[in-house]
């Protein structure tokens, strides 16, 4: 395996790929390809200065690290759109060709099958395959989501070369099984997944307010009726207010109408203390004098 050396990788990849036929499939890896060089030649990187590995719906590109990356951005930014529009305006609807790009810089080394090692090219798969860059995708009208590593955004994106404008990069951080990676998505950030955006650091504790809410009919500034009110320095608790009785659910109510009879006993002439016409509760009849227990 040689030593790792630095280099800047690219990698593009075709969107739904496995959904079309094999004639379908071919035809796409062409157009893949065919951008691919357009776009690495409008950014002056012949192929003396490139490594490719073909990844089937994919290509990735290991590019000598004396590239320009600047170039190399101007044109995916402005190459690839164009290069798309002119391709998919030809093409029926089961050929059109959408593309999620990621542009990297790391340690990488070639082993003794052509295969490439480095955990910085680990990182830029990861970033091809996150959920927030496919969302993306589905949003652009322009076929084109591009995603650049953390370290691409601070030696170039961020200083805003012409043809780079650093407000059109948003900061994310992705998931992927190596942990939350940070990047910047150029263009908005897709509304169609969880928030990815960089959290705002919060406590851990809730400092919020915490209360329950107070019961129908109590305010929560007095006692509940029925309870004592607390006594204060030199004052002595009032009498309890008192209770209610409150009618019990499914209670019998009688409506009395003239003069109704009980076992013989007569209820007749005016009724004091009954609201409504309404006598609730138990009634009891009988007695000395007339009266209800």
């Amino acid at each position: 395996m040689t030593d790792p050396v630095s280099r800047t990788i690219l990698l593009l990849d075709i969107e739904k790929y496995s959904d079309r036929d094999d004639i379908e499939q071919a035809y796409l890896r062409r157009m893949l390809y065919d951008i691919t060089d357009r776009t690495l030649e409008a950014a002056g990187i012949d192929e003396r200065l490139r490594l490719r590995a073909d990844r089937g719906d994919s290509v990735m590109e290991l590019i000598d690290a004396n590239a320009s990356v600047t170039a190399l951005l101007r044109a995916l930014l402005t190459e690839v759109p164009a290069q798309l529009r002119a391709v998919n305006r030809m093409a029926s609807s089961s050929a059109q060709i959408r593309l999620r790009g990621v542009v990297a810089t790391g340690y990488v080394a070639v082993d003794e099958h052509d295969g490439w090692v480095g955990s910085d090219l680990n990182h830029a798969c990861r970033l091809l395959d996150a959920q927030l860059l496919r969302a993306a995708l589905r949003e652009r009208p322009n076929d084109f989501a591009l995603c650049v590593s953390e370290g691409v955004h601070t030696g170039i994106v961020r200083h805003s070369h012409p043809g780079i404008p650093a407000e059109d990069f948003h900061s994310v951080t992705v998931d992927s099984k190596n942990g939350p990676l940070r990047a910047w998505l150029h263009g908005p950030v897709p509304q169609d997944t969880e928030d990815h955006s960089d959290p705002v650091p919060q406590d851990t504790e809730d400092h919020s307010e915490k209360g329950g809410t107070p019961a129908p009919g109590d305010s929560g500034e007095s006692p509940a009726p029925g309870a004592a009110a607390a006594a204060g320095p030199g004052r002595t608790a009032g009498p309890a207010a008192p209770a209610r009785p409150a009618t019990p659910p499914g209670g019998v109510v009688f409506h009395f109408n003239g003069s109704p009879s009980f076992g013989g006993s007569l209820v007749a002439g005016d009724q004091h203390g009954v609201s409504g016409g309404q006598v609730t509760g138990d009634v009891h009849q009988g007695g000395s004098g007339g009266e209800s227990a």
